[in-house]
């Protein structure tokens, strides 16, 4: 992997979220440098997903600040009109675990919808990419296929084009493979493992620890809307000093 860049690409600072009196996030702070992925980790209900989804605009925090290096700045305040979500989506992309992609549509519609409407983007350049994309991904045989026709394995690697398609700076995923029947998770990992080598910055929420130690750079342990501890994945997940993690890491490593 490539060196990564000393200035943040994202700083996530004191960010706050509830849904009523549930208070999700309770003031967390990290940073993603340039080339970097960070490995989201935690029990759930911890706040991992809410996190991510703020960084995208899919949820508005009632305070805190997200800002991406070169702009925008995004400061959130109690009762501020959730209006900002399009100058965060202008800079990630989002991988979510259930697929979401449009029944209605083919595979190759699905992949080009964002860079065609939202984007306007140039319709040659954007269908030569497309096409190389799902050939990277093994999938150029099915871009007029529906996907109700697809494994839940193709279904993921279709939103996972769909990402890139849209050339974010940022990309996130959203446990990607807890959908999926365990002999399809392999084929996920791996694209995904493709990309971290190619220098993609990348946020993960994930469960798969393994995958977490082999593929990420930083690690962030959530419990409770806080951070507990983040540091190097070798570290966290290797010989996390926090008793909260240790005792994480020995519930999941060892279930029963």
């Amino acid at each position: 992997m490539s060196p990564k860049a000393l200035t943040p690409l994202l700083n996530v600072t004191d960010l706050h979220k509830s849904f009523g009196t549930n208070k999700v996030l309770r003031g967390i702070d990290f940073s993603v440098r340039s080339g970097e992925v960070l490995a989201l980790i935690g029990p759930s209900g911890s706040g991992k997903t809410t996190a991510l989804r703020c960084l995208n605009g899919l949820e508005s925090p009632d305070s805190g600040v997200v800002s991406f290096a070169g702009g925008p700045e995004v400061a959130f305040q109690p009762g501020l009109p959730a209006k900002k979500a399009q100058v965060l989506r202008d800079r990630s992309a989002m991988v979510f675990q259930g697929h979401h992609l449009f029944p209605h549509l083919t595979v190759l519609q699905n992949v080009t919808i964002g860079p065609l409407q939202v984007q306007r983007r140039p319709r040659e350049e954007v269908m030569a990419r497309a096409n190389e994309l799902l050939e990277r991904v093994g999938l150029e045989q099915k871009s007029s296929d529906y996907p109700s026709s697809l494994s839940g394995g193709q279904q993921q690697r279709v939103g996972i084009v769909r990402a890139l398609m849209l050339q974010p700076d940022l990309l996130l995923f959203d446990e990607p493979t807890s959908a999926l029947d365990p002999e399809l998770v392999g084929e996920v990992l791996s694209v995904i493992k493709e990309l971290a080598q190619e220098g993609w910055s990348m946020v993960l929420v994930t469960h798969e620890l393994a995958f977490a130690r082999d593929v990420a750079d930083t690690v962030v342990f959530m419990d409770d809307g806080v951070v507990v501890e983040h540091g190097p994945a070798a570290q966290v997940l290797g010989n996390p000093t926090h008793e909260r993690t240790k005792a994480f890491m020995q519930r999941l490593l060892h279930p029963f």
